[in-house]
């Protein structure tokens, strides 16, 4: 059998998580006794789009299979072009509702692997719980409007903190950049100061650590230290990133989510060795870091040497 030969498609460079997806792709690949490359379409759907259709219509550069992580719309329309062309089609990390269809008259495998972002969620609630209480203000930083994985982390998150809490929602794109960029401009209003704002909880870590760096660099140093003291947490949870930054205490805690280019490519190799289709989508469940009880007891601790 011919050695596969995979092009990936993340959103962007700038995001720890996308990373991690990319080393997990590579690591996946060499298992397989795969080619891979890799490529980037910097936030941008357009490019993204434009990227992937050079590969379906160039024969000399098409792959035996595309996995590709959307920046926002679900492209049929591009999955439709691969799939005619032969090509293997995987979306990764978000929801799509034509891969029924696609997959009743094709002969390559097609399927979606997914975090479970309610799930993601819904652990955030709880940590926010865990840290405030049953009730108090957070300030939540949420990814961009054009993707599931958004929504279903607003979802989750909203069905299990208390109903006391109240949230202020500010938007990023997943980078550092967006988290310090949309504190930069709340903390210019004057209601930043007036909601008592007693944590902030943000969609991905490097959001969450952008959002801190805005409040390292506030000239009021008592101001400066007050917004430092409150509780920054975020989502994805990479080992060398999210969990490190908990460890080191920039962060009070983070989600884990396990990559999923690897386990889809270990997924493809298996369905084209055995010739049968995937599932049509796989979730992998996420989990606190630290734990939910981990969290309470360290929180508790702190707030007995505190008094």
């Amino acid at each position: 059998m011919e050695k596969l030969n995979l092009l990936v498609s993340l959103i962007t460079e700038q995001n720890d998580y996308q990373l991690e997806q990319a080393a997990s792709a590579q690591m996946a690949a060499q298992k397989a006794g795969a080619r891979v490359q890799i490529i980037y379409a910097n936030n941008d759907a357009v490019q993204q789009t434009q990227q992937i259709l050079q590969f379906i219509q160039e024969p000399t550069k098409r792959p035996d299979a595309i996995l590709v992580e959307p920046v926002g719309t679900a492209m049929p329309q591009v999955a439709k072009a691969a799939v005619s062309a032969g090509i293997a089609w995987v979306v990764i990390n978000s929801h799509v509702d034509y891969l029924s269809q696609l997959r009743q008259h094709s002969m390559v495998p097609i399927f979606s692997v997914m975090s479970d972002h309610e799930a993601v969620g819904k652990i955030q609630g709880q940590q926010m719980a865990a840290i405030l209480g049953e009730e108090g203000n957070v300030l939540y930083i949420e990814g961009p409007g054009g993707r599931d994985v958004s929504r279903l982390r607003t979802k989750g998150m909203m069905s299990t903190k208390p109903q006391k809490m109240a949230t202020k929602t500010l938007k990023g794109d997943w980078t550092q950049r967006s988290g310090y960029n949309a504190v930069k401009s709340w903390l210019t209003l004057s209601t930043s100061r007036e909601m008592h704002i007693g944590m902030i909880a943000c969609q991905n870590d490097d959001m969450a650590i952008g959002a801190r760096h805005a409040f390292e660099e506030i000239g009021d140093l008592q101001e400066r230290d007050s917004w430092l003291s409150l509780p920054i947490t975020g989502c994805d949870g990479v080992p060398k990133a999210g969990q490190t930054w908990v460890r080191q205490g920039r962060l009070s805690a983070t989600i884990f989510s396990p990559p999923l280019v690897g386990p889809a490519i270990e997924m493809l190799a298996s369905s084209r060795a055995g010739g049968e289709q995937a599932p049509e989508r796989t979730l992998m469940a996420p989990s606190s870091f630290p734990a939910l009880n981990e969290l309470k007891r360290k929180l508790t601790q702190a707030v007995g040497k505190g008094n």
